[in-house]
């Protein structure tokens, strides 16, 4: 057996599921999971999530002092390192 030939990611360049991750997070954190949306837009030098979730589920994808918010932005930034490129999770009200 060779050196990564059996690795699911072995010679992957995609993207991780990053949309999927988020999506994920945000409807683990929310009261209304059903109205979470996340759209990607592709930007020269970034990728853009911008999260919409109902107006009562704000102060939670927020959270204390943006806590909640710094902490996704963190996951997504660890789960894209492979990419190289930069991501933006945008929270719209």
């Amino acid at each position: 057996m060779t050196e990564g030939s059996d690795s699911p990611l072995a010679g992957d360049l995609n993207a991780p599921p990053l949309r999927e991750l988020v999506l994920f997070l945000a409807r683990s954190l929310v009261e209304h999971p059903d109205q979470v949306e996340v759209e990607e837009i592709e930007e020269s030098d970034a990728l853009v999530f911008e999260l919409k979730v109902a107006e009562s589920d704000l102060g939670r994808v927020i959270g204390r002092q943006g806590r909640t918010a710094k902490a996704l932005r963190t996951v997504l930034s660890a789960a894209s390192a492979k990419t190289r490129r930069r991501v933006i999770l945008e929270i719209l009200e």
